[in-house]
Formats: structure tokens, sequence, C-alpha cells
């Protein structure tokens, strides 16, 4: 059974500032080196209509539809979900690519299925982001798919700006 073991706070100072490098680095055109595991958004501020920008890891990747999905760590308290959430066109960048595209939330059941199949592909990554975001699993394919239920979780589509 999944255990919430802590809640994940919002970093500031030092950790705020590793956190938001990889912006810096698709800011200088290095976002190559973050492989296709990591993507930008850039999405509206909802209050300021001014761009934001947000480096998160690619849960799962659909080439035949273009489709990254995406999880909320810090859930509905992140400022790039209640943007998005307000305005759902968002730029996405992989690499060197750059995509017009749409973000849609999932539904738990959908969420269930994206982290499962993440945690079949990358197991040990799955089990240090749940303990990062204050989850404690034991690796069963039910903590598994109960996670996916509860986590925030995005698709990310072509779209037209």
């Amino acid at each position: 059974m999944v255990e919430k073991t802590s809640d994940l706070k919002h970093p500031s100072g030092i950790s705020r500032i590793l956190f938001r490098a990889p912006i810096w680095l698709y800011k200088f055109n290095l976002g190559w080196l973050m492989g296709k595991r990591a993507l930008k958004i850039t999405h509206i501020g909802r209050i300021s209509g001014k761009p934001r920008h947000v480096v998160l890891e690619v849960v799962k990747h659909e080439p035949s539809n273009e489709t990254y999905y995406i999880a909320a760590g810090w859930g509905e308290r992140s400022d790039w979900v209640k943007n998005i959430r307000a305005n759902p066109r968002v730029q996405v960048q992989v690499g060197r690519l750059k995509m017009d595209m749409v973000a849609e939330q999932l539904t738990p059941e959908q969420g269930e299925a994206v982290i499962l199949d993440y945690a079949q592909r990358h197991p040990t990554a799955m089990k240090s982001l749940a303990r990062f975001m204050g989850y404690q699993l034991d690796g069963s394919e039910a903590d598994f798919r109960e996670l996916g239920r509860l986590l925030l979780m995005f698709a990310l589509k072509p779209g037209q700006q």
C-alpha cells in the first residue's frame, strides 16, 4: 500500500537554483544535453500573462502521436499546473525540437496506466521519485497503480497556438 511519509516542500535558496538550472540549459540552446527524458514547457502566467518555463521529466512519450506525459510532483500547488489549467496551450521543447501543444489533465485511471508503464521501464527511478515526492512504495504493481491514481498528471498533445 502506498504510504505518504512526508509533504514535498517547494525548493528555496540553493535548492531552488539547482531545480531551475535545467531551464538555463534550454535558454543557452543546450537542452539537448537533457536527452529525451526531460522537456521544457513554456506556459503563460495566469496572473502576469507573461511566458513562464518549467523543465520536467517525461514519464512517457508516444512517438506515433507525439504525446508526452508528465507528472506534477508538487501537485495542485505548482504554479505551472495552475497556469496550464488557466491556459492549456503551451510550447514544449525536447532537445532542439519545439512544438505547440495542448495540456490535458489525465483521469486517475489514465494516470495509473502511465505510471505503471514508467515503473515497468524504470523501476529504480520510480521508487526514487516516489520517495522524493514523499511516498513509500513496496515496489508492487498494486503500489505503482495506486500512486498513478494519486499523482496529478497531464498529457501534452500536438495543437495550435
